[in-house]
């Protein structure tokens, strides 16, 4: 094992040395022929691509980020990564609040179930009334994906959280239920829109084209364009199939998963790094503390009726405070009940210890994020491609590039602020028709969840492995084909709609 260790060390140290000098080739080269205005040219996109390709070959996300970090700088010439990068990105109010909100306060909650057993009761509960095996347990997931329709990390929270004590009960590997658990955030936050993504979204097409003039436009013309949301639509099939055990479309590595659940009961494969570490999945109840159902109830309630409740009320969602009032309710409850204040402490401590390598990955996933900003990434990308330009294909077109520069930067609403400005005045000078502006909106929706949802360095991808146990990449690597999958009947469906309409 020593030996091994050795071996992988060198094998970064010669491959770190290959980089540095591979990027400091390529950006002299760059240099003498100038650079564009808004963009380093194609050396925008080696910094996420290397990160991806790192990833993806290796297995080891931290390095791999690190070195697009790294990468990004000497491309740039910011060689103070420190100063210029890693200092920003974590001080930054955004990441901020995701270490947090959804790490510490995440983690946290479920080191003290850790102690009280309330997950544990509410799965036995819950696997008595509507689970009778994988089945039904994954169906369950899928429900509470759906419940938990916020998108992005809050749903990956919510609903992992909630059901991986059930599914880890009925036998469900970690591979399936991330998947599920994934593919049911983003995708449900564009079809049931109860949520910040309207307004958001609304906010940057609003004036772009004479058919959305302001914003209150770009919400009704959002809300007209969910029957065409196509990736969203199938993915959520998807998932629900593989619920049902139905599902057509599996690859490989997931069918190797769930061979080896049903055969061995082994929830990762042998030599797995899942996100979440012991501290999280360890139950250490104290002898004299009695488990009931409102160790559980209690704080999901709160975080349920603070975070989600008032925004049919009065319009605003309270997530940061719903989930640090969450975590107080579980701990106070907890002291009313009996628990010891050492061992409530110790439980938020173990279980925030329990998402250390959670928040080093996203730490470092956000300053990749400001180093693609700061190099043009996503703008050299749609640049690159502007002129391919057949009016029966745009909308695969803008789907597929989207996929791209999501998966490239690792997110969604990031892919939508480049994106949209571009993307809506482009179809409407191809086409003014109505119809294709709205199909050619959806593609760019469904192309930019897709690539957040696959990208090892997105927040979702890393909060859905970290919620549901599993390892990073091998999350990535089997959901990818059900996704993708998802993506190219979308592709197809796209431009057989637009022939047939526009």
């Amino acid at each position: 094992m020593r030996k091994k260790t050795k071996k992988e060390i060198k094998k970064w140290l010669l491959l770190t040395v290959g980089v540095v000098a591979f990027t400091f080739m390529l950006t002299s080269v760059s240099f003498a022929g100038g650079e564009n205005a808004d963009n380093y040219g194609i050396l925008s996109i080696v910094p996420p691509v290397l990160a991806l390709v790192l990833a993806f070959v290796t297995r080891q996300v931290i390095p791999a980020l690190f070195l697009g970090v790294v990468t990004g700088g000497i491309i740039s010439g910011n060689f103070d990564i420190v100063g210029e990068y890693l200092i920003p990105s974590l001080g930054s109010e955004g990441y901020a609040q995701i270490l947090l909100v959804y790490l510490w306060c995440l983690g946290g909650l479920i080191g003290i179930w850790t102690k009280t057993g309330g997950a544990q009761k509410f799965a036995i509960w819950a696997g008595k009334k509507m689970v009778r095996g994988r089945r039904s347990a994954k169906l369950f997931a899928w429900l509470m994906g759906v419940v938990f329709h916020q998108g992005g990390t809050i749903s990956t929270i919510l609903a992992g959280s909630t059901v991986r004590p059930i599914c880890d009960e009925a036998g469900v590997s970690h591979e399936e239920l991330s998947y599920i658990v994934d593919s049911t955030a983003s995708p449900i936050a564009t079809l049931i829109p109860f949520n910040a993504w309207p307004l958001y979204i609304a906010g940057l097409v609003a004036g772009t084209i004479p058919l959305i003039p302001d914003e209150k436009a770009g919400l009704n013309f959002f809300f007209s364009a969910i029957p065409y949301n196509f990736y969203a639509w199938i993915a959520i099939l998807f998932t629900f199939l593989l619920a049902m055990e139905k599902m057509p479309f599996i690859g490989n590595k997931m069918k190797k998963a769930i061979k080896r659940v049903k055969e061995t009961g082994k929830l990762n494969r042998d030599g797995a790094k899942p996100l979440a570490s012991e501290e999280l999945t360890e139950i250490d109840i104290p002898e004299d503390y009695e488990t009931t159902l409102m160790d559980f109830i209690v704080p999901i309630g709160t975080l349920l009726g603070v975070g989600v409740i008032p925004k049919f009320v009065v319009g605003e969602m309270y997530i940061p405070q719903a989930f640090m009032l969450s975590v107080l309710s579980a701990m106070i409850l907890a002291l009313f009940k009996g628990m010891d204040l050492e061992d409530a402490i110790d439980g938020f401590v173990d279980g925030a210890k329990g998402v250390t390598i959670g928040a080093i990955i996203l730490g470092l996933a956000v300053t990749l994020g400001n180093v693609s900003d700061s190099l043009g990434t996503a703008n050299y990308i749609v640049g690159a491609t502007e002129a391919i330009i057949v009016p029966v294909l745009l909308p695969a077109i803008y789907m597929l590039l989207c996929m791209f520069v999501a998966f490239s930067v690792g997110s969604s609403w990031g892919t939508y602020a480049v994106m949209f400005p571009i993307a809506m005045p482009l179809a409407y000078a191809v086409n003014p028709d109505p119809t294709f502006i709205t199909i050619c909106f959806s593609a760019v929706t469904g192309g930019s969840i897709y690539g957040d949802q696959c990208s090892p360095i997105s927040d979702t991808t890393i909060m859905s492995s970290l919620a549901c146990g599993a390892d990073l990449m091998d999350h990535v690597y089997t959901q990818i084909p059900q996704a993708s999958a998802a993506a190219g009947i979308s592709m197809v469906l796209y431009t057989i709609l637009t022939a047939v309409l526009c």
